[in-house]
């Protein structure tokens, strides 16, 4: 922050990505106040949306990292997993060393966890068909990408004909490219904002980025709650009126 960067970078993924599923919920009256809530991966986009689940008063049951996935049904210890994986660098099974009522497997799916919301948050193409189904099959309303396209297509597909609320990377983990135009902003006024205020308008920039997927979907095909479609003709509006206004098309 001292160079030139931004309170809230660090954090901006994890929770914007958060911000845009509360977004998602509200549209059917809920939000993450006492919800379960599964997260994979156990980095930087996990932890901070871990983080931001719990102060919106939801409880993170279980995230993982590539050798296998923890589930703690008291909630995750924020704290230590910080701890072992930001200080000692460990594998998430050293928190059961901690927690003996906690449990970790390295066979299965982290999605195999039952959740009302399912946050992608680890790597491209680990949420599959039969992970998606299970998600489906135990419940769950709402998922949103923290990483880059985490769900494969077919997974996408069991999402949408379940009418699950989904909410595509491109649009709800928009969060860490927008904090990084929010810093550029404060470096070209010379300005330096408190944490509270980037995150306040990190937040209201997901409320943006929702609203304008809904909007798409009605505009192109006629369902709001189609966050595939309206992220994918929101961006392509955008890129394409640049285009135009510039004159390369």
């Amino acid at each position: 922050v001292g160079w030139g960067g931004s309170h809230a970078r660090t954090e901006a993924t994890g929770y914007g990505t958060v911000f845009f599923a509360q977004e998602m919920l509200a549209t059917r009256g809920q939000d993450f106040d006492g919800r379960r809530v599964v997260v994979s991966g156990s980095g930087n986009v996990a932890v901070y949306a871990i983080e931001k689940v719990h102060a919106l008063g939801g409880l993170v049951v279980a995230c993982s990292d590539s050798s296998g996935y923890l589930v703690d049904e008291n909630g995750l210890d924020l704290a230590l997993l910080k701890e072992i994986k930001e200080v000692r660098r460990e594998r998430l099974s050293a928190y059961t060393e901690a927690k003996p009522s906690a449990r970790f497997s390295d066979r299965g799916s982290v999605f195999d966890v039952p959740c009302e919301i399912a946050l992608p948050c680890a790597t491209q193409n680990e949420l599959h068909q039969q992970d998606a189904g299970a998600l489906v099959k135990n419940g769950v309303l709402a998922v949103a990408e923290g990483a880059n396209m985490p769900c494969t297509p077919e997974a996408v597909e069991v999402f949408r004909g379940a009418r699950v609320l989904f909410g595509p990377g491109k649009a709800a983990n928009a969060g860490g490219v927008a904090t990084s135009a929010l810093e550029m902003q404060q470096n070209a006024s010379r300005d330096r904002w408190t944490f509270e205020r980037t995150e306040d308008r990190l937040a209201g920039i997901m409320g943006q980025v929702h609203a304008q997927c809904r909007a798409s979907a009605e505009i192109y095909g006629g369902d709001a709650d189609d966050y595939v479609l309206g992220a994918n003709t929101a961006g392509f509006r955008h890129v394409a009126d640049a285009m135009m206004a510039q004159g390369v098309i």
